[in-house]
């Protein structure tokens, strides 16, 4: 074979090549579709307020500056989502799962999630002492990592049914600890601006001295004396 038919096809197997791998590449994924894959495959793909949870974890996350500086990086961190969540086709509840991305990326935040970056089924129980538990949604239970954590997952669940069913809310121990000691230090005196006295005020804190007596009634032969009668 002549040295130039050689490279002609080298060069044909090279092309073939290049041509299998960009078929086989994974096309480019907006921040968007990253955020609602995320939601759709993490949460209850019927529950708004389960995806716009899983969505606020996503940015907190990427607004750490403890994650990958993208939307899709943070959701597609190793060991970090559900399997497959970047590659996996989505059916039923993606138009939901997009519609939440948008608000999320648009500044929409779940208020009970916080600041939390983690969350797992609601149920599952770990032994971790530094789970504090903030909200449970779309069936995952969001906590955030703190040393001697004091809201476990069943102390949420109970207050958002006390909630739901109208009675009182329930309260932590560290809010019930606050109270207790609020209760044993007396409230401090409530300063008040003192009030001008008004005119009749000081009349009667101080009334006018008696008038003098009326003078005596006198006689007709006294008022014909005192005229030079």
């Amino acid at each position: 074979m002549s040295p130039s038919r050689s490279l002609t096809l080298i060069f044909a197997v090279a092309a073939l090549g290049l041509a299998g791998g960009c078929a086989r590449m994974t096309p480019r994924m907006s921040a968007e579709e990253c955020l609602a894959r995320a939601m759709y495959f993490e949460s209850n793909r019927s529950s708004e307020a389960g995806m716009l949870a899983v969505g606020t974890v996503v940015m907190n996350r990427l607004e750490s500056g403890k994650y990958p500086k993208s939307v899709c990086g943070v959701v597609g961190q190793k060991n970090q989502f559900a399997p497959g969540v970047l590659s996996k086709p989505m059916g039923k509840g993606r138009d939901l799962a997009t519609k939440t991305a948008k608000r999320v990326l648009r500044g929409a935040r779940h208020s009970d999630v916080q600041k939390a970056m983690f969350f797992h089924t609601a149920g599952y129980s770990y032994p971790y002492s530094n789970m504090h538990y903030v909200t449970i949604q779309g069936g995952n239970s969001f906590y955030e990592k703190r040393r001697n954590a004091t809201s476990t997952q069943s102390m949420v669940a109970e207050r958002m049914e006390a909630e739901k069913q109208g009675r009182l809310p329930f309260t932590p121990p560290e809010r019930a600890l606050a109270a207790a000691v609020a209760a044993r230090e007396p409230a401090p005196a409530v300063m008040r601006t003192p009030v001008r006295e008004s005119r009749i005020a000081r009349r009667m804190a101080d009334p006018a001295p008696a008038a003098s007596a009326a003078p005596k009634t006198m006689s007709i032969e006294d008022l014909i004396r005192a005229n030079g009668g």
